[in-house]
């Protein structure tokens, strides 16, 4: 009996740990910014987490209690055309949960001319809103607004690497001047540069076929890279067949070159859209990450 009470109070623990967690937070209480009036535009949701054609950006929070006081926004990948929610949103969410940091997956607007005035900064928007809004509301989560980071997967990936990268202009409404620099980055499988190892289907979304060399340039994060860049963390696989290695390659030269901490670890073998997992490898980058968060200052020490 005793055995049995002890288990009941173990899941009513753990459940209690993820019980802040879930409710999604809309960006834009006051209205979406760069919006074109929608007459038929309906979020869709697919069996395999996939969603797409989303107008009302929200970030979802996972506050684990009794967590330290770092904050990361998760940001899946989809080429810009849907997001990946499930395995690279809300099971990482969890996985930053389970090393006690407080996660908010970010459901972002897909650039389209359909509903956006420019497209091309639409992401960028609620990206930064995202990080506006944690930052505004850290006390409340609990939260050192000053240990706020981003993780991003693919073209999730190229999304962090523009909020790490072009933080001096917030084009998302910030009255209060909340700074929108996140204070790190963990870039996984990332599309990076729009040249010559782009992932085009990204590139394409983002910013049209027929785009201007500059603002291919522009959306070349690995061109972007100052000494003000935020300690980065990168993960890749050589055999990646839909996003060249050669885009974190990319931006971690740039980023020795700007003497900014990073830390960067190829797998021979892993493709692209693994996830949490590479199924190629016992390795786990995670708990690679989570070192690096360790050593860094973002975690307590073990």
């Amino acid at each position: 009996m005793k055995f049995i009470y002890s288990v009941i109070a173990l899941l009513f623990i753990v459940g209690h740990l993820f019980a802040q967690s879930g409710q999604p937070i809309p960006l834009y209480p006051q209205g979406v910014p760069n919006a074109k009036p929608m007459l038929s535009y309906k979020e869709v949701h697919e069996a395999n987490g996939f969603v797409s054609k989303v107008s009302v950006p929200t970030i979802t929070p996972y506050i684990p209690v009794g967590h330290s006081l770092t904050a990361v926004i998760v940001i899946p990948g989809g080429s810009y055309a849907f997001l990946a929610t499930a395995h690279e949103g809300d099971s990482v969410a969890r996985a930053f949960n389970r090393i006690g940091v407080a996660a908010f997956v970010l459901k972002y607007r897909l650039p389209t001319d359909e509903i956006m005035i420019d497209k091309t900064i639409g992401p960028l928007q609620d990206a930064q809103a995202a990080i506006i809004t944690v930052r505004k509301n850290a006390n409340k989560w609990g939260i050192d607004p000053n240990k706020v980071g981003v993780i991003g997967f693919s073209a999730g990936g190229h999304l962090a690497s523009t909020v790490g990268t072009h933080f001096d202009k917030s084009v998302a409404p910030n009255p209060d001047k909340i700074s929108v620099r996140p204070d790190f980055m963990a870039l996984i499988y990332p599309v990076i540069t729009f040249g010559q190892y782009a992932h085009v289907g990204s590139r394409e979304n983002l910013i049209g076929k027929n785009a201007s060399q500059d603002l291919i340039d522009l959306y070349s994060n690995e061109k972007q890279v100052t000494n003000n860049t935020p300690p980065t963390f990168l993960v890749h696989a050589g055999d990646d067949n839909a996003v060249p290695v050669e885009n974190s390659i990319l931006f971690y030269n740039a980023l020795l070159k700007n003497h900014i901490k990073a830390e960067m670890h190829l797998y021979q073998a892993g493709g692209h859209g693994f996830g949490l997992h590479n199924g190629a490898s016992k390795d786990l980058w995670f708990d690679r990450l989570t070192n690096w968060m360790i050593e860094n200052g973002w975690l307590p020490s073990k």
